[in-house]
């Protein structure tokens, strides 16, 4: 398995503060059976704007060294959508927000009080100018969470979109459980990841969410959206939407 959005990095946003809550983050992922996670600090969102990616490297490299060979550390950003996003991609690769694993996708977190226009047009500016935007956690943004006909455009546009481990196991409440799940049978979700931030209130870990998905929609599922999507990602390649059993899915191109 392979969690794309993860926020481990220490002392950096509101994820663990230390190195060792931050190594005893990745080693809790690795015993529940992930080998690659992707460390993604918030950028461009209120004072954690995290603009020097040689520091984030930096910290990436030295969880790593930590860890040896238990589990692969690579880096992203999970980058807070705003009036000047487009901007700022334009930089890259120079700039300060990150792809994830330097691929070309880019883990966007639309703002709370963005509109469906504004998002349709960051999503098919992206798309033209090379980039394929990953929708984070859709469930928790307010006008977009169990909006089925606006994330099946975002998706036919070219966006991806990532669900909640902890929100397909309900442990964030009916609500996103419901909403993440619609997600998943209409074949919108892309990716799971745990969005975690530290060992207690958000921890590391996907096998929960697999097992949720596998029981309810089939191990094949599971698989595409804790590994090899994630996979893909990982390794640059792109995602083509496909038939499936519970509408358009995404499998590995």
């Amino acid at each position: 398995m392979i969690d794309l959005h993860c926020h481990i990095l220490p002392g950096i946003d509101d994820g663990p503060r230390t190195r060792e809550d931050a190594l005893a983050m990745c080693r809790l992922a690795a015993e529940d059976g992930c080998r690659a996670m992707v460390a993604t600090p918030h950028q461009r969102r209120g004072r954690w704007w995290n603009s020097d990616r040689e520091a984030i490297a930096a910290l990436a490299q030295d969880l790593q060294a930590g860890l040896g060979s238990e589990i692969r550390i690579l880096v992203g950003g999970e980058i807070h959508v705003d009036s000047e996003l487009f901007a700022e991609v334009e930089k890259l690769p120079d700039g300060g927000i990150l792809p994830l694993a330097g691929s070309r996708y880019l883990l966007i977190e639309l703002d709370d009080r963005g509109r469906a226009g504004e998002a349709i047009s960051l999503v098919h500016e992206l798309i033209v100018a090379g980039w394929t935007p990953v929708l984070a956690h859709p469930e928790f943004i307010p006008w977009l969470a169990g909006d089925l006909d606006l994330t099946a455009r975002l998706v036919a546009l070219g966006a991806r979109v990532q669900v909640t481990a902890m929100s397909v196991t309900g442990d964030f409440g009916k609500g996103p459980q419901a909403d993440t799940h619609a997600l998943i049978e209409a074949g919108l979700a892309h990716f799971v990841a745990s969005d975690c931030h530290g060992m207690l209130r958000r921890p590391p870990g996907l096998r929960r969410a697999y097992q949720t998905i596998a029981g309810r929609w089939g191990a094949e599922t599971a698989r595409r959206l804790v590994s090899d999507n994630p996979r893909a990602v990982v390794q640059n390649k792109p995602l083509a939407v496909a038939a499936g059993a519970n509408g358009p899915e995404a499998s590995e191109a």
